[in-house]
């Protein structure tokens, strides 16, 4: 799938819930969801910055494209870097790298996460983008 065929796809998943206590429900499920990252990769450089919480995420380049893994100590924030995850993981450095995540904006986590977890999430997107920026060049 393409990241914008799965952005609609969540976008579509998250239409299906009424309210955003259901929203965030769902958002913890996928954290249960994640790829977990490797103990021995939770280390200082791959916590991302601007986070609250501590969030860890790990790229590896295979065949061409990058799969993250990743982890936090809080549930929503584990959930929300799921959803980033979910979206660019498995894509190749360029297609990260120039992804237009509109489904922020449409499933609404802008309006309805706090300041410091916007913040954070757009530090994971701001992050992931840098990887792919970064392992381009290994392609």
């Amino acid at each position: 799938m393409t990241i914008n065929e799965i952005q609609d796809e969540l976008i579509e998943d998250f239409a299906f819930y009424g309210d955003w206590m259901e929203k965030y429900e769902y958002i913890i499920q996928l954290g249960k969801e994640v790829p977990l990252i490797d103990e021995a990769h939770k280390q200082d450089q791959f916590i991302i910055k601007g986070c609250q919480s501590r969030v860890w995420l790990y790229p590896e380049l295979k065949e061409g494209k990058i799969l993250f893994t990743a982890d936090s100590d809080a549930i929503i924030t584990k959930g929300l870097v799921s959803l980033m995850v979910k979206v660019l993981s498995g894509h190749s450095p360029k297609e990260i790298a120039n992804a237009d995540l509109y489904f922020i904006d449409q499933i609404g986590l802008k309006e309805h996460l706090s300041p410091t977890r916007a913040n954070g999430l757009l530090s994971m997107v701001k992050q992931m983008k840098m990887y792919a920026i970064a392992l381009q060049s290994k392609v």
